[in-house]
């Protein structure tokens, strides 16, 4: 229960940041975005006008289909990258392969890594692990290892959860590891990106029918399109400096 009340406590500071004009649907999940901790690699990045990214995921990074890649959350984070940031080449790499746990994502990291030398890690992971009742304390332990091989290599990081599906929510326990997944995030104090509340509260609103998006392609390319939209500003607001205190206050 401390640990709980603790997390709650953590994640209320502070006011949250100001967002870019985005889509409808997407504002819906606006207030869900914290960055409640800086991405400094990603800063340097952007002063000197190259930004690197790499995403490394599972099969939840990835649609189907010929045009399945550009329209996944990881080439719409790029887009809106590219859009927020005129001058500053953005360039995006990614490692997604379907059914890896984290700690098989670790394996591939450090060479990932090496290829790419990336500002910044986007690292989705948690479904599988779910799915294949990976002993918590592992699934955490293999969190901790590749932060840590991330921020050796340099590069800051990004965590992201599982998605929502109102299909599988009865099938798959999710929320032991979306748990540890926050609080892995606020020990190395590195931002998460909490896609599965922000699916659920979509669904929940029915701002996206969720029952229909596995069939429904174009639902699905929204949603990616909505997540790599409100990444990126997750991204751009933890990359900014911190503002002085106002009027002498701490």
């Amino acid at each position: 229960m401390i640990r709980c009340s603790l997390l709650l406590a953590l994640l209320m500071l502070g006011s949250g940041p100001t967002w870019a004009e985005q889509p409808a649907e997407c504002r819906v999940a606006e207030n869900i975005i914290e960055s409640n901790f800086r991405l400094p690699q990603v800063a340097r990045a952007l002063k000197a006008k190259q930004l690197s990214v790499l995403v490394v995921g599972a099969g939840s990074s990835q649609l189907p289909g010929a045009s399945g890649a550009g329209n996944a959350y990881p080439a719409r984070l790029q887009h809106a990258l590219a859009q927020q940031l005129p001058g500053v080449d953005v360039k995006l790499t990614t490692d997604i392969k379907a059914r890896r746990t984290a700690a098989e994502m670790v394996k591939a990291l450090p060479a990932a890594l090496s290829a790419a030398k990336p500002a910044l890690l986007v690292w989705q992971t948690g479904t599988v692990d779910a799915m294949l009742s990976v002993d918590p304390d592992q699934f955490s332990q293999a969190l901790d290892k590749g932060i840590n091989i991330a921020h050796s290599a340099g590069a800051d990081v990004v965590l992201i959860n599982a998605q929502y599906s109102p299909r599988t929510e009865s099938m798959i326990a999710l929320g032991t590891y979306a748990e540890d997944m926050r609080w892995v995030a606020l020990q190395h104090e590195v931002p998460l990106f909490d896609r599965f509340s922000i699916m659920k509260l979509w669904g929940e609103l029915g701002t996206f029918d969720l029952y229909s998006a596995t069939k429904k392609l174009d639902i699905a390319e929204h949603v990616h399109d909505c997540i790599g939209r409100l990444l990126a500003d997750l991204v751009i607001a933890a990359a900014k400096p911190e503002e002085p205190p106002v009027n002498g206050s701490r």
